[in-house]
């Protein structure tokens, strides 16, 4: 896979020389050291992704990916594939949450068909790049093949290399695709390891019958899948979706860009942790946004070591808590650029 190498080898750490410089600015301000809590780590890690001690207040864009997922006909969500297609012209329109978000905190939105059914004809704004209608059902074989996971993860290098060229400074994540917590689960449970009961959640609602049915969905993935497991491209390819590995592309394309990456919400954390595995060096420049009241998400974060920035018992994805979070990010910024230091104010400092 030439391609997905190419996107990988581009990934370099983020430098970290600047962070006494950086540490030294907060510690000065008027405050007691350390007391803007995770504000001052936030500002912190800004800076050293953005490569600068005096930080501009970032120019924001949230990336939603629509895909549809084959693994619907197993009865695993409690709406039905052609939601999908309805939710992305609701998007396009501007009446979804993610919208009304997005407006909120001055972030530009671009939806992106990368993989939905319907073939969205006269739907104005939409960003056409549809790798397939939609994956196979992966209870019965592989959603996808690994050349079409990595065409998938091209689509989302591609967009993020496109938003550093526009001049874009934050990239949110976003998805949408009735039954994406299903791929989404099985991968956490195929890549963290663990028990696929521990990462599957209700995701849309669904009722306890059709838990345990997702549940045993899942598991029969991880059978007959299993030969496909041993790394993460074939494991995204086997158990994934078309969003989520557009997600996966988008964070691998931003840290090859040098922009720090918002993680939506459960999905999109599927998406980030198949990157992550791809290439370690990634999660410099991830910020996870919230903590979803999807189950599992706890687990991904406990077991990872990460701590994400809200938890507002949010379950409904499509970039909405990227969009929040970016709110805190500006705040970080506008602290470290705006407040006064003990010698600008001529307040006294620590004895």
């Amino acid at each position: 896979m030439h391609e997905l190498q190419v996107i990988l080898d581009a990934v370099r750490p983020v430098d970290r020389s600047l962070e006494p410089e950086i540490r030294a600015h907060l510690d000065h301000l008027t405050k007691p050291p350390g007391s803007l809590g995770v504000l001052e780590d936030v500002v912190t890690r800004y800076c050293l992704i953005t490569r600068t001690t005096r930080p501009r207040l970032p120019k924001k864009r949230i990336i939603t990916f629509a895909g549809d997922h084959g693994v619907t006909a197993e009865g695993v969500s409690a709406y039905p594939s052609e939601v999908t297609p309805q939710m992305v012209r609701n998007m396009l329109a501007g009446g979804a949450a993610v919208n009304v978000l997005a407006r909120h905190v001055g972030a530009d939105l671009q939806v992106i068909d990368i993989g939905v059914a319907d073939p969205l004809e006269d739907a104005p704004g939409l960003v056409r790049r549809k790798v397939r209608a939609g994956t196979a059902n992966l209870s019965r074989g592989p959603a996808m093949s690994e050349e079409v996971a990595v065409e998938a993860i091209q689509v989302g290098a591609e967009l993020a290399h496109a938003a550093a060229g526009a001049g874009i400074t934050l990239l949110g994540t976003g998805e949408m695709g009735i039954g994406n917590t299903t791929p989404s689960s099985a991968l956490l449970a195929a890549l963290i390891p663990c028990p696929v009961a521990e990462v599957t959640g209700r995701g849309t609602g669904i009722n306890d019958h059709a838990l345990q049915l997702k549940i045993r969905t899942i598991e029969r993935g991880l059978e007959v899948n299993a030969q496909r497991l041993s790394n993460p491209l074939g494991t995204l390819a086997a158990l994934g979706g078309l969003e989520i590995a557009g997600i996966c592309g988008l964070v691998l394309g931003a840290a090859a860009c040098g922009l720090p990456v918002v993680v939506d919400g459960f999905i999109s954390s599927a998406g980030a942790l198949v990157a992550m595995l791809l290439n370690e060096k990634v999660a410099d420049y991830l910020f996870f946004s919230h903590c979803s009241a999807e189950a599992g998400h706890r687990t991904f974060f406990r077991r990872l070591g990460i701590h994400p920035m809200l938890d507002l018992n949010m379950r409904l994805g499509e970039g909405t808590g990227a969009a929040l979070a970016m709110v805190l990010i500006e705040a970080s910024v506008k602290i470290y650029n705006e407040m006064a230091t003990f010698g600008s104010a001529g307040v006294s400092g620590k004895r």
